[in-house]
């Protein structure tokens, strides 16, 4: 683990290593995508655990790695006479809005969830097939993922905040979110090849769900750099997208196929996993 950070360590720009965290969560999805070349079918339990676990490592990492250390970061701001305002307002205006921004999306956007017909198809109608469907949700899903790596990275440009964000958090969140896209990319391949893609053509499609992650990793982490005075906005903003996306469709997603004990069970592990990065290298 220590190799790891002083990895990330060794990369100067926040920007840089932003994408090589979110390359590297891109990675571990593609990976769980070629479980498909392994096996022949997926066991439904199994999923709605991984489902539940991506849930936990979802929630655990919005508050630990990211609405907590933008708290802390608003009092900082205060000390130093850069703002006077509440430490829970900025936090609380980021949270919503980040929510918002993903509802916004998820109401533009057609896509259909893991585990949805075709019919249940979400956002403006469309000719596209169940797949492109299937891909935009994920692909969506993967949105605030990128731009919490980003904004953690981008967080590191800012002395006055060292105390807050240290790189051991951001590498910490890199890595929290990259073990829950393993299980993910297998949860959008396996349902591709039962469709009767071939092995090939399911996991390109799988992996290629992740690939907003690095760019958002990106776009998070030169938008804190160039207005870090937001740093708590943009902290906030991001755990509000992702807590939006495990309420609206990461636990319906787990519990739908009658797993509500395992899916349950995923998330408070998936939780403690994130937990434990976190105060383990933050």
């Amino acid at each position: 683990m220590e190799s790891i950070i002083e990895f990330f360590g060794s990369q100067k720009s926040p920007v840089i290593q932003a994408l090589y965290a979110g390359l590297f969560t891109w990675i571990l999805t593609a990976i769980g995508a070629a479980l498909v070349f392994l096996f022949k079918s997926s066991n439904r339990k199994i999923l709605d655990t991984a489902l539940g676990f991506t849930g936990g490592v979802m929630i655990a990492a919005s508050f630990w790695s990211l609405l907590s250390p933008a708290i802390d970061a608003v009092e900082i701001q205060n000390e130093l006479g850069l703002s006077n305002l509440p430490s829970f307002l900025p936090p609380a205006i980021g949270f919503f809005l980040g929510a918002m921004f993903m509802f916004i999306l998820d109401k533009t956007i057609p896509h259909l969830h893991i585990f949805g017909k075709i019919e249940e198809a979400e956002g403006p109608k469309t000719d596209l097939k169940k797949t492109s469907l299937l891909v935009l949700a994920i692909a969506i899903h993967n949105i605030p993922e990128g731009l919490a790596v980003g904004v953690a990275f981008g967080a590191l440009a800012s002395p006055e905040f060292s105390s807050v964000f240290t790189l051991g958090s951001a590498v910490a969140l890199g890595i929290g979110i990259g073990i829950q896209n393993f299980p993910e990319g297998f949860a959008v391949s396996m349902p591709l090849r039962r469709a009767g893609f071939s092995k090939l053509k399911s996991w390109q499609w799988g992996q290629l769900s992740a690939i907003v992650e690095p760019i958002f990793a990106v776009i998070g982490a030169a938008f804190v750099i160039l207005v870090y005075p937001i740093l708590p906005y943009a902290l906030a903003f991001a755990a509000g997208a992702m807590i939006f996306i495990v309420v609206e469709e990461v636990i319906p997603e787990s519990q739908r196929g009658g797993n509500v004990d395992l899916a349950t069970m995923g998330l408070i592990v998936g939780f403690i996993v994130m937990m434990s990065l976190d105060v383990a290298l933050g």
